[in-house]
């Protein structure tokens, strides 16, 4: 990690040398409460600077930081903690509350303040937010301790847990790189997510997501200048942008959109010339929103595909999505790409099927206390993502959909994905979610959700003439809902699992 860089989260900044030593006296203090190598330590914390103490303290150790999304539900938490063998729990203070009366009596519980500038982009309560005076409080307790010196050579990631859109959340427990894995995949880094010495990013999304942790750590590797936005907001990270000559970045296609929705008076008043590498991934981002990106931004705009159990699979920056345009780009590294039929034959070129791929200079994954569960992912030695897609003749990739997203309606494919690009492009849509839901005749029909933009009204029949200039017959929504709220995290995924069960549990499905 670079000694020179400064973390900034709100109006206070915070020197990368001073979160490494009191990272180093955690270590030492964990190491006395009985954290070993290859024990957990969980973090429940928004963007705040103490999250990289906490990481620094588990590579100290050997350890494996196990950040938990604090979107879940008290239950979903507690799994978390139950199935990752959590020694540790390092908790914001506004979070404990919902869980500190389940929590094992066993459990080291550090509790961290609340900061001010997360109190006011979520509006808590401030008298939620100061430790309880029965319970630990982090920067307490870590500074009774000298800092530990001793350090591994190789040491694990992070332990991601899935977001928990398909059933309960599996912990993607990954082995330590080699010396010579983790000097290749250094070496891909810079092309894919900018790496470069003085580079000056903003943390938009979550810190429990793999793609936004992932590209902290490797831009704090040689980076100068770190702002960690709290909760993402458009018109706050172009003041960001501004404010300290940002270079780099990584953003959630949903985030794209609402930087777009931003009236044009203000996405022009503020001065974008200092970006350089801006990196997106995570949901399929519809083409029109991307070239509208580009045509503000330039050619800064670059994307990648994978997940936290494959890892960065494919690499496209902006000349080449305009000369693919919709393509997620070409393998990098050493990766093997396969698109396999439901048979097991390999895809002809153009042709839709499961992607399988598997990057060499990976270290092995299981999932956490479900060796199945990982087997059950595996074809000759390929892993998949549960996604569909083809490969163009040059060896780009597209994206369809999701296999379990994928509706069948009469015995034919329709990708959600592709409807909801078409809509998100409609002026009068902020979000929208397209499933598939029963029909006695056709087993499943196209139902859409649309969440209106704040203060605009979307005429069904205008949206349903659009949708028929833009979409094959077959493709048009049988039902349209507008709701409000639709249940997406930061990152943007919505939760189509909670819809789906409205429409489907009575239904003989596996939802």
């Amino acid at each position: 990690m670079s000694a020179h860089t400064t973390l900034i989260l709100g109006d206070t900044s915070y020197p990368w040398i001073d979160i490494v030593d009191r990272g180093a006296r955690a270590a030492t203090g964990l190491a006395e409460f009985g954290v070993n190598r290859n024990d957990s330590i969980a973090l429940l914390l928004r963007n705040d600077p103490p999250f990289f103490e906490v990481t620094t303290a588990a590579q100290r150790l050997g350890a494996y930081s196990v950040p938990i999304n604090w979107h879940f539900t008290p239950d979903e938490v507690l799994h978390v903690l139950r199935d990752s063998n959590a020694k540790a729990l390092v908790v914001h203070a506004d979070l404990l509350q919902a869980i500190q009366d389940q929590l094992p009596k066993e459990l080291l519980v550090l509790v961290i303040e609340t900061p001010p500038a997360i109190q006011v982009a979520y509006a808590i309560d401030p008298t939620l937010c100061q430790v309880p005076n029965d319970m630990q409080s982090w920067s307490n307790w870590l500074s009774n301790y000298p800092p530990r010196n001793l350090q591994f050579d190789s040491v694990p990631t992070a332990m991601m847990y899935t977001s928990g859109t398909t059933g309960r959340p599996k912990g993607v427990r990954r082995e330590a790189a080699s010396p010579e894995q983790a000097n290749q995949l250094r070496s891909a880094e810079p092309q894919v997510l900018g790496n470069r010495p003085g580079m000056r990013v903003v943390i938009c999304g979550p810190l429990y997501h793999a793609a936004p942790i992932h590209f902290a750590r490797v831009a704090l590797d040689t980076g100068t200048l770190m702002v960690l936005q709290p909760r993402f907001d458009a018109l706050e990270l172009l003041q960001l942008i501004q404010r300290h000559r940002i270079t780099g970045m990584f953003l959630a296609p949903i985030m794209f959109v609402r930087l777009l929705k931003l009236p044009e008076s203000q996405r022009l008043q503020y001065d974008m010339s200092s970006l350089e590498h801006v990196i997106h991934a995570g949901a399929v981002c519809p083409p029109s929103i991307k070239r509208a990106m580009i045509d503000w931004w330039g050619p800064v705009i670059h994307e990648f595909y994978g997940s936290t159990e494959s890892g960065v699979i494919t690499h496209c920056n902006s000349a080449q999505w305009l000369s693919h345009p919709g393509s997620v780009g070409q393998a990098v590294g050493n990766t093997t790409l396969r698109i396999l039929k439901s048979d097991g034959t390999e895809a002809a070129t153009q042709e839709v099927g499961e992607i399988f791929m598997r990057r060499h200079d990976y270290p092995e994954f299981t999932y956490h206390g479900d060796p199945e569960k990982r087997n059950s992912i595996e074809r000759d030695g390929l892993i998949t993502n549960g996604d569909l897609g083809y490969l163009d003749e040059d060896g780009y990739l597209y994206l369809c959909d999701r296999v379990r997203d994928m509706i069948i309606s009469g015995g034919v494919n329709i990708y959600p994905a592709e409807i909801e690009s078409v809509l998100l492009a409609f002026p009068g849509v902020h979000d929208c979610a397209v499933l598939g839901i029963p029909d006695d005749e056709y087993g499943e029909q196209v139902l859409a959700l649309i969440e209106p933009a704040d203060g605009q009204v979307c005429e069904e029949s205008t949206l349903r003439a659009y949708l028929k200039e833009n979409l094959a017959g077959y493709k048009l929504p049988r039902v349209i809902e507008f709701r409000h709220n639709l249940p997406r995290e930061d990152s943007g995924k919505i939760f189509k699992r909670k819809l789906r069960e409205l429409y489907w549990k009575d239904a003989d499905r596996n939802i």
